[in-house]
């Protein structure tokens, strides 16, 4: 016979573990939706993340004086919703993006995995991949050029990478401009947080902490954070616990 404490146990752990897996976006699970809806979010703050581009009500960028891209020049020309953290990064944590599925298989009869496995299959990949408060407006050419390289801080001589944009990429590392390291770092542990499979290294948690005290949010950031809340379903807890304590 099964005792009393031992069902209470399990009942709590199952509570717990689903918990878990339905934690952060719960509602949207279509990318191009996302993009759709963050034109709501956005419709009087047009304007871009990394390089503060503005842009125009059917995406096109208003590029900033002394903006050049070394690559991907005709993506400039209009916004992308970047993930901040790269889909990748979390994707590769799904065994339909590492080893591909039985049901991955295109019209030629050849298998595939990556990205548009994990979309095909996982409907918790899909809502990671289209969770709002990881997805942010940029320059295409940056967006193309950041790729899923994980940020960092570079040596002082490090030049600019896109002119005036203080976007600095070197190699696979990206230093981000100083006015959105805090919301870079407050994105990163929102996603760990509401996302159980998804683990920081101990070195970058270092690095975001610093970032995170150094660069404060702004009240933009609370008034985006509290749009896509009301729209997606799920609050961003960080952003949100900070907002709380900040005086505009």
């Amino acid at each position: 016979m099964v005792s009393y404490l031992k069902i209470f146990t399990f009942g709590v752990f199952c509570i717990l573990n689903s918990s878990l897996v339905f934690a952060g976006n719960e509602n949207i699970s279509s990318f191009s939706q996302a993009k759709k809806l963050l034109s709501q979010v956005y419709a009087d703050h047009k304007e871009t993340l990394y390089c503060g581009a503005k842009f125009n009500a059917d995406n096109t960028v208003i590029l900033p004086d002394g903006f050049h891209t070394p690559k991907h020049e005709r993506r400039s020309k209009r916004i992308e919703w970047e993930h901040v953290v790269p889909a990748e990064n979390f994707g590769r944590t799904f065994s339909e993006w590492k080893e591909g599925h039985s049901d991955c298989v295109d019209s030629k009869g050849k298998s595939f995995k990556g990205r548009n496995c994990a979309e095909k299959i996982s409907q918790e990949y899909r809502l990671m991949q289209s969770d709002m408060h990881n997805l942010f407006p940029a320059i295409g050419s940056v967006n193309a050029m950041r790729s899923n390289f994980n940020f960092t801080e570079l040596s002082a001589g490090t030049p600019n990478t896109f002119g005036s944009c203080t976007m600095k990429i070197d190699g696979k590392k990206v230093e981000p401009p100083d006015e959105v390291k805090g919301i870079i770092a407050r994105t990163y542990f929102y996603m760990e947080q509401e996302y159980p499979r998804f683990k920081i290294s101990k070195q970058m948690k270092q690095l975001l902490t610093v970032w995170d005290k150094k660069y404060p949010v702004s009240e933009w950031e609370c008034i985006r954070s509290k749009r896509i809340e009301e729209i997606q379903g799920n609050p961003n807890k960080i952003v949100n616990e900070r907002c709380n304590k900040s005086e505009f």
